[in-house]
């Protein structure tokens, strides 16, 4: 899984604490430094804000945002 961030974004930071606590290991791609993945979220949400969850599917990647959804997901895969 794929965690679209911002270094310094406290959202994205809870997300990113979450997921270690949690065991769950997440490719970063931050945003401010990659303006692709910028584009690509703009381009698929129609806003850049982060955090944002990419998540294999069978159509290449599902995008999942707000921090409370990303986290509540991530408990229930540590859970399973």
């Amino acid at each position: 899984m794929t965690l679209y961030h911002l270094e310094y974004c406290p959202f994205c930071i809870d997300v990113r604490r979450s997921a270690e606590s949690l065991g769950i290991e997440l490719q970063l791609v931050d945003i401010g430094r990659d303006p692709k993945a910028r584009a690509m979220l703009m381009e698929r949400r129609g806003r850049g804000t982060v955090p944002v969850l990419g998540i294999p599917s069978d159509d290449g990647e599902s995008l999942m945002g707000e921090s409370r959804d990303i986290i509540e997901y991530l408990r229930g895969l540590a859970a399973a």
